[in-house]
């Protein structure tokens, strides 16, 4: 059985990998096409590195977001590889193209059913659209798996846990015993803030300018690795805010595992700051991740300066927190249910 994985930004490279230790395990063949959606080498080459991905078979290089310019050369690789599935992950456009270029070829949805009720998003256009076309879908959990089953989609319905977890408990220590970050960025645990912008609303001007507001009324050290097209629209920053370039996931993983806050508008790095232990603090007025902010261990503030600045002053997690969205073998769980 042959499975075309499509991957194409940060997020889906760092999903992929267990699932790809997973599919070799279970006897699948896996090809992997990378549509070039992040191509920046720290955006891209890096995770293949770091995480011993295995090398795309395809690298379209396209350098772009735009999902028509995707899908017809996704869909040339589809014709030539001939594969039993094609496995497309999360809410980017190169999830959709993947679905969208699939044809006749079934397709199986990592992260389905994952809804902020937010349809202004792109990305929630995204999950709504390919779990309409995915044969397949494979949901973190029982509240996304409802979704589904309340939307009538007409595929087969699998809760498999998060792949995220997966990469998350396998590489986190590894990361803060092998990373460097915290000593060149001379920032010790615990005494400083990380943030990560980069959904397309917020680097609107207006929107990243009063959620830099809020970073500057913080009164520790803010580490913001900065996405290229975040950086390119920053002007001024404030004196406690510290742009770097963006990081290597493990440099990622052991910076953000032992800050303070996390403030972020990443759907992946809530989760992350979940895992880790880390109180969140999202710049969106919704997310999908809604257990995460009914426990108390996310807020959400929007684009509100001072909202954002009295959270992170506020921020402690709650004194238990329960396991949520997997145990660490949802990629077990993946390769199992593309077998059937």
């Amino acid at each position: 059985m042959k499975v075309l994985s499509v991957v194409g930004n940060r997020p889906q490279f760092i999903k992929s990998g267990p699932v790809s230790v997973a599919l070799r395990d279970a006897g699948l063949d896996e090809v992997v096409l990378h549509t070039g959606q992040h191509w920046d080498a720290e955006m891209s080459a890096v995770f293949f590195e770091e995480l011993g991905l295995p090398e795309p078979a395809h690298r379209l290089d396209l350098r772009t977001a735009d999902t028509a310019a995707m899908k017809p050369a996704v869909r040339a690789v589809v014709d030539v590889e001939r594969p039993d599935w094609v496995l497309v992950y999360g809410d980017t456009n190169s999830t959709l193209a993947g679905a969208e270029a699939a044809g006749a070829v079934a397709v199986a949805h990592v992260e389905a059913g994952l809804r902020s009720g937010d349809l202004a998003m792109p990305e929630e256009r995204n999950r709504i659209a390919v779990d309409g076309m995915a044969e397949l879908l494979l949901p973190p959990d029982e509240r996304s798996a409802a979704i589904l089953r309340g939307e009538g989609v007409t595929g087969r319905i699998e809760v498999v846990g998060d792949v995220m977890a997966d990469a998350c408990f396998r590489f986190a220590p590894i990361a803060r015993e092998r990373s460097q970050i915290l000593a060149r960025l001379r920032v010790e645990a615990g005494t400083y803030v990380v943030a990560t912008i980069h959904r397309e609303a917020n680097v609107r001007p207006e929107r990243l300018v009063r959620i830099l507001d809020g970073l500057g009324r913080i009164a520790e050290p803010v580490v913001f690795p900065a996405h290229p097209r975040t950086r390119s629209l920053i002007g001024d920053v404030p004196p406690n805010v510290r742009l770097v370039e963006p990081l290597g996931y493990l440099d990622m993983a052991a910076l953000a595992s032992q800050a303070r806050v996390i403030v972020t508008d990443s759907g992946g790095l809530q989760k992350e700051a979940y895992w880790y232990g880390v109180p969140c603090v999202t710049a969106r007025p919704s997310t999908e991740w809604v257990d995460t902010v009914e426990l108390g261990a996310n807020v959400l503030v929007d684009d509100d300066p001072e909202k954002l600045a009295g959270a992170v002053e506020d921020a402690v997690l709650p004194p238990s927190l329960p396991q949520l969205y997997g145990d660490g073998h949802a990629s077990e769980r993946v390769a199992a249910a593309l077998r059937g």
